[in-house]
């Protein structure tokens, strides 16, 4: 990590003073100093970065500006601001954990063709901060962003595999394979129809950890490694940003790791469909009609709504073992960036207890999610003339609320499902990420499961 925590403050280290909108006097500050920051412009303001000079030559620490201090993750700017060296906080955090983390995440660069790495400093661990909680999040949104970041020619279905392949190895996982043609021997339709037009073989991705009896929670991500949108092909500009397509995969890995680090006490299964939905001349094609594992048949309106087709086969299989939690994760609609931005996931689910846990860990370590309805009088724009159900509607309307009752047919034993229609992408640079790749939601779900089911 560019950033590295360091659990004493080492004597050499330089203070870093939290400073909120025009909160100097407040400081504890020196007059010197207060009036030089105030020389130089500074009064607080919201991500702003002052370094002091000490006496002499050098450093004497440096100042940042919290403005109305809303997020404890806008210190994940002193990463890029801060003077390479030994660094730590003054003050004592109301949420040392949240800005500890800020701090390393802020300095994550992905560098696998060449990019620079950010600046090395090295942060002590603030007063009250889990070291260990903080390194396993930070290692598990890195994986992620790595993940989301990587192009398909080098991320396709074998090389996702490969990646769940070495994170179950260092976790003592077990990984199990169905894939190409044996799709259709075990009953994966839809993941085989999707998948079947590229040259790397559609696969479902089966990852168990965990003791057998403990209590079961299962993870699916949509793993669509390339989107062209199929034989209704994608502009040019729709395509340049699907290498992020498996984002939802990317973030379940991301969330198991946590997982599997921390040693929650749960039978943990992750499925994940790993395919590209390519053009050739075996493509699905606009009015094929596919049977489902579940036996639903369902209708092609648009080969561009591919990924709700292999999280339909991925969910029966997760749902016929009736887990305690069922999360799936997909990069699904464009529709849910309209109504909710890039940054806040609209989730799905008809378990009350549930979407209040949800709601209340989104709360408490800033990783934004908002509920939205399962609406039932919209299942009826998803019907078909010639079979059970449409993947798409006609008219257009509320396509984020129709894609995830489409999923929810899927699920029929486990109360506890919820569907988080992710972006997993940073359209700009924020405090605590550069504009890329990104975890969104798995920092809330790792905290319901570890409230939940605790540790072995």
């Amino acid at each position: 990590m560019p950033v590295e925590l360091i659990d004493q403050k080492p004597e050499a280290a330089l203070p870093v003073y939290l400073v909120g909108k025009d909160g100097l006097d407040g400081t504890g500050l020196s007059p010197s100093v207060i009036a030089w920051a105030r020389a130089n412009g500074f009064s607080g303001e919201a991500g702003r970065t002052l370094v002091l000079p000490a006496e002499g030559g050098g450093l004497a620490g440096a100042l940042f500006g919290t403005g109305d201090g809303e997020s404890q993750l806008a210190v994940g700017a002193l990463a890029r601001a801060l003077p390479e060296g030994e660094w730590h906080f003054a003050q004592d955090l109301p949420a040392p954990d949240l800005a500890a983390l800020a701090v390393v995440l802020g300095g994550y660069a992905f560098t696998r063709y060449g990019k620079k790495p950010g600046r090395a400093l090295r942060f002590a661990l603030p007063s009250g901060a889990d070291g260990a909680h903080v390194r396993r999040t930070a290692e598990a949104i890195f994986l992620t962003r790595d993940l989301v970041n990587t192009p398909t020619s080098d991320m396709g279905p074998d090389e996702f595999e490969e990646a769940v392949r070495a994170l179950a190895a260092g976790h003592g996982a077990d990984v199990s394979v169905v894939k190409g043609d044996d799709l259709l021997a075990r009953n994966f339709p839809m993941i085989h129809a999707v998948g079947r037009a590229s040259a790397g073989a559609p696969r479902l991705i089966d990852m168990t950890w965990g003791p057998s009896d403990a209590p079961k929670v299962t993870l699916v991500g949509k793993g669509v490694c390339f989107d062209t949108g199929g034989l209704d092909i994608k502009p040019s500009s729709g395509m340049l940003l699907m290498k992020k397509d498996m984002g939802g995969a990317a973030n379940v890995l991301g969330l198991a790791s946590m997982i599997m680090a921390a040693k929650r006490n749960v039978r943990l299964r992750v499925l994940i469909p790993a395919v590209e939905n390519s053009i050739a001349g075996n493509a699905f094609r606009p009015g094929d009609v596919l049977r489902s594992r579940k036996g639903i048949t369902v209708e092609i309106g648009n080969t561009d709504a591919e990924g709700r087709l292999v999280l339909a086969d991925a969910l029966a299989l997760a749902d016929e073992e009736r887990p305690a939690l069922l999360f799936d994760m997909a990069t699904l609609t464009g529709a849910a960036r309209v109504a909710l931005g890039p940054d806040l996931p609209p989730f799905y689910t008809g378990d009350e207890a549930l979407a209040s846990d949800l709601a209340a860990a989104s709360l408490a370590v800033e990783d934004p999610l908002w509920r939205m309805p399962l609406w039932r009088p919209y299942d009826a724009k998803l019907s078909s003339k010639i079979a059970d159900v449409n993947n798409v509607t006609t008219d257009g309307f509320a396509g984020s609320i129709t894609a995830a009752l489409f999923l929810k047919r899927f699920v029929e034993k486990t109360p506890g499902w919820a569907h988080f229609d992710i972006f997993a992408w940073n359209p700009n640079d924020r405090p605590h990420g550069l504009t890329g790749g990104e975890a969104q939601g798995i920092r809330a779900l790792e905290r319901v499961i570890s409230k939940r089911f605790g540790r072995v």
